[in-house]
């Protein structure tokens, strides 16, 4: 493999510049006084310097956990045995690679500004053939979710350990919840996500081809649940809730990190 199929692309270095400056404005300035031991947040004295803040971080963050959850399938794929993801560029660590600029960027972060949902938005395409065993291709689809979560985990802790800003506290608690909530979305079994990719290679030719022909529009369905019925998308937010609280994720926070990045519907 050729060092330049894993180099990092400079289009990657900027997604990760912008999640920076979001992350930099926000320590400089809380978006609103926000209150650690109590969670009281006076939205009434909004700072518009830290919500841009917010912006960016919480919309840059989420293009480079992107980009970590598409490589990790690729890279998995690629020690699995399929070699054709270095020449499709999917080890560059290259969004556009991964991506459709409708379906892959712009919908998945209007739907994350609108109702703060994590859609998944990238793909890679893995010629499962080429891999070595059942179990491999279930580890394929398995590492993008997982990245999610070893990410969440990462700013959880750091968040938790590391003495910092009130207003940079609050938008990485909130960048963290999404990725869990990314990994309890992605990890269900729903043709289309990954969780029934893990799943697939065990199932009857039947299922797979009913699961073929569902992976269009199956997703789509569970977003518009999510989105039309509370009770869906209440125990979604519950069970990452359980996942964050469990790590050591700060709720109040995360809570008042939406608040901060949505500053539309506050």
């Amino acid at each position: 493999m050729h060092r330049s199929a894993t180099r990092p692309s400079p289009l990657f270095y900027g997604l990760l510049a912008v999640t920076v400056a979001g992350g930099v404005l926000m320590a400089l300035q809380s978006p609103f006084p926000f209150d650690e031991l109590t969670g009281r947040v006076f939205i009434g004295d909004r700072n518009w310097t830290g919500t841009a803040g917010a912006v960016l971080l919480i919309l840059g963050g989420w293009a480079v956990s992107l980009v970590f959850h598409e490589f990790g399938h690729a890279i998995v794929a690629y020690r699995g045995g399929d070699h054709e993801v270095a020449a499709k560029g999917y080890l560059s660590m290259d969004i556009r690679k991964y991506t459709d600029p409708v379906f892959s960027i712009l919908i998945p972060l209007l739907i994350l500004a609108i109702g703060g949902i994590p859609l998944p938005g990238g793909a890679v395409w893995i010629n499962r053939w080429a891999l070595r065993s059942r179990s491999v291709s279930s580890w394929v689809s398995l590492a993008g979710p997982l990245s999610n979560l070893a990410l969440g985990i990462v700013l959880t802790i750091s968040v938790a350990l590391i003495p910092m800003p009130t207003g940079l506290v609050i938008g990485l608690s909130y960048l963290a919840s999404l990725q869990i909530l990314a990994f309890v979305i992605n990890i269900l079994p729903v043709p289309g996500l990954d969780g029934y990719g893990a799943i697939e290679p065990y199932l009857s030719p039947q299922a797979r081809e009913f699961g073929a022909k569902a992976r269009p529009w199956a997703p789509l369905v569970l977003f518009a649940l999510i989105l039309a019925v509370p009770a869906v998308g209440n125990a979604l937010w519950d069970l990452t809730a359980l996942v964050f609280d469990a790590v050591g994720g700060n709720s109040n926070a995360s809570t008042v990190g939406q608040i901060a990045f949505q500053f539309w519907r506050y």
